[in-house]
């Protein structure tokens, strides 16, 4: 294949990886910065333009001009979607998410294009949507091509597929310490410093470029709130309650819409004009329950960047968001919003249109929190405060509840506010509400399209992978052992031999008793006027512990490690669970992951759902080795297998192992190879007899 030629500059210049990353963080910040100025101009022009337009052109339609606008724009985003990128469907996060779990963060070029046209036709037109899910699809787009074109490594390319998240949420809300947060907290889950550095780097960048374009005011205007006493909190608190079941409500609806139609047999081009119908329908019947009416022409031509002149379910509702910020709303109005605003937004976002949920989740908060500080302040106006403040701290619960990020959460509300008064309400609010989601319902709302795919998100790893993987694949069978009988003193001298963190204990009788851990040692010599030639091993040990079975998956092996952080668990036998077969610790848990993308992408590639060069010259091929073939007892190395086969696994006794070079092999394995159709034969023959000369 030929090189492109800024991979080959790469080569030959070598610059030094930090100076390479922080030049590209900068490079893909700044873009996705303009990219956002330009996407967010891109839905005022449509705004204005469409619903002006329809006006002058039919101004017999009154209020019906609401179902035809986002009819109208859902007719042109939904075959660009369907026909152009269908990773530009929905609020777009969750496909940034799995293609950092299973493509190495690799993300095609052309989503970032579908992606801002199709959502800025659906919420300048009206649809319930919000703008930040699809510049971090774009801005990610950018990071992952970025990397794709230099031909830098996976891990590479996910850091700068983190940069441009942070720097779509830095552009789009003017927070870029909540793009880093989001980034940290929703993508990648864990990061290292030099990592963390670049993201920083690419939300600073974006920030400056959207602040030159877009001014350096907060998103919303906000009056200075404070605390009227130290029992407010306790509104609080109650607020954030109720938040997590405002917000797993929202993701239940949004998931079941998604399922209706996926399911339905209907054009994929024209189920976002279903939606929008509804959602036309709905923002007639909210007109009408609340008496108000935005047709005129006047109004229409009025200023401001964005129309406030449509229902106030439509759009991000940013304007009525600030109008709740301030006090200025109803206690009908809002209650009305918290049950509508999910349902409009399901309408449009699970019929396929484009859009994020990021906004819609504030705004639901927002008016949860509105309407629950008109209640607070009416029956005790004393204590609670103006209702106001109960919208702003609203936002970070019901947006923490569905995202399951209460970091994120409270930096963007601060950033977007500027009112720091409200920080420990917000703390606390958004901490609790994330905690009871967390319980009522496992799945964010970001996650929960993963795991209807088999993938299980968890600190940027495809946790569902750990399911096929047991824990006698990746145990250590030599496990070092000591005897509770033992002197402490030979355990000290084993820690210091070995540079382990802890060993099983045996009984006399060669059974399990305990596990002894260098903690459990640091903590017996902390003590005072200890004498450690006096003690034995079962002075410090810990009895009976946590263990498990062989044959349960690697994933149950990290919930049970999960409780109490635990590094490594005993492996025993079902039949006696004082017999001991091996230990697992935390580095063959990253192991067994290993194993699993191989396992989990050869299934893929066996049923045909991986598109990777579906061609009728490839094939796989799976035959055991037997005592007396050639390659028994040889490396991989020393086998001539030509160009056009790549051996894809090892199976032996049951265990799937990845192949390096010096993989040596016995007699039972069972190899599976790749390759072209006419060379398959010959390279097993190559196995078998070692007379290959005819594989080309």
């Amino acid at each position: 294949m030929k090189r492109n030629p800024f991979g080959a500059l790469l080569d030959k210049t070598t610059p030094p990886e930090g100076l390479l990353l922080l030049i590209l963080a900068v490079i893909i910040g700044g873009s996705t910065g303009l990219a956002a100025v330009f996407f967010i101009h891109l839905i005022v022009f449509i705004q204005k333009s469409s619903y002006s337009s329809i006006q002058y052109l039919f101004p017999h339609l009154g209020v019906w001009s609401y179902v035809l606008v986002p009819v109208g724009g859902a007719l042109i985003a939904g075959p660009i979607i369907a026909w152009f990128a269908k990773e530009a469907k929905g609020h777009g996060v969750p496909e940034v998410m799995q293609a950092i779990v299973l493509r190495g963060g690799r993300i095609r070029p052309r989503v970032a294009i579908a992606k801002i046209l199709s959502s800025a036709l659906c919420i300048g037109t009206g649809g319930s949507a919000g703008r930040e899910g699809p510049i971090v699809q774009v801005g990610s787009t950018l990071g992952s091509v970025t990397g794709q074109i230099l031909h830098l490594s996976d891990d590479r390319i996910k850091n700068l597929v983190a940069c441009g998240a942070a720097a779509g949420i830095a552009a789009t809300f003017n927070a870029p310490i909540a793009g880093v947060a989001f980034a940290i907290e929703v993508l990648m889950s864990e990061l290292q410093v030099r990592a963390f550095g670049n993201v920083v780097i690419a939300a600073v960048s974006a920030s400056v470029v959207s602040q030159m374009y877009l001014g350096d005011r907060p998103a919303f205007s906000v009056p200075s709130y404070t605390m009227e006493s130290p029992i407010t909190i306790l509104f609080y608190l109650l607020l954030g309650l109720v938040a997590a079941l405002v917000g797993v409500f929202f993701i239940r609806m949004l998931t079941w819409f998604e399922d209706v139609f996926d399911n339905w047999k209907f054009p994929l081009s024209l189920k976002p004009t279903v939606g929008a119908l509804l959602l036309g329908l709905l923002g007639l019947c909210y007109l009408k329950l609340t008496g108000l009416n935005f047709n005129s022409v006047v109004e229409y031509q009025s200023g401001g960047q964005f129309i406030d002149n449509i229902p106030h379910l439509y759009g991000s509702g940013f304007i009525f968001i600030e109008d709740a910020l301030q006090g200025n709303t109803s206690l009908w109005v809002l209650a009305l919003l918290v049950f509508l605003k999910p349902l409009a937004t399901s309408f449009t976002l699970g019929s396929g249109n484009s859009g994020g949920v990021f906004a819609p989740s504030l705004f639901i908060g927002a008016m949860l929190g509105g309407a629950m500080g008109e209640i607070f302040s009416a029956w005790q106006p004393e204590l609670a405060g103006p209702s106001g403040a109960y919208a702003l701290v609203g936002m970070a619960a019901v947006f923490s509840a569905c995202a399951r990020a209460p970091l994120t959460a409270m930096l963007i509300v601060f950033e977007m506010s500027n009112e720091y008064a409200l920080i420990l309400p917000l703390m606390l609010t958004a901490v609790t509400a994330s905690y009871l989601a967390q319980y009522l319902h496992p799945e964010s709302i970001y996650t929960i399209k993963l795991a209807k795919r088999g993938i299980r998100f968890e600190q940027g790893r495809d946790m569902d992978i750990m399911q096929g993987v047991q824990v006698r694949e990746v145990m250590n069978r030599d496990a070092l052992t000591v005897y509770k009988d033992q002197p402490l003193v030979e355990l000290y001298q084993q820690f210091q031999e070995t540079n382990f963190l802890g060993f099983p204990v045996l009984d006399d009788n060669e059974s399990l008793w305990g596990i002894a851990t260098l903690q459990d040692l640091e903590k017996a010599l902390s003590q005072e006027a200890v004498k450690i030639r006096s003690l034995k091993v079962e002075d410090i040990a810990t009895i009976d512990p946590v263990t498990v079975f062989a044959d349960e998956p690697i994933w149950t092996a990290i919930q049970k490690m999960a409780p109490r952080d635990l590094a490594r668990l005993p492996v025993v036998s079902r039949s006696s669970e004082k017999q001991l077969l091996g230990l697992i610790s935390r580095s063959d848990i990253l192991r067994a992951y290993d194993v699993g993308i191989v396992r989990k992408q050869r299934g893929q590639l066996l049923d045909g759902d991986l598109t990777l060069r579906k061609e009728q010259f490839n094939d796989f091929t799976e035959f055991r080795l037997k005592t007396g073939y050639h390659a028994v007892g040889k490396e991989l190395r020393d086998l001539d297998l030509g160009e056009m086969i790549n051996v894809v696994s090892m199976d032996r006794e049951g265990v799937l192992h990845i192949l390096r070079g010096n993989t040596r092999f016995a007699s039972g394995d069972i190899i599976t190879l790749f390759g072209r159709k006419n060379a398959l034969e010959f390279a097993r023959i190559e196995f078998v007899s070692g007379k290959n000369e005819n594989i080309i």
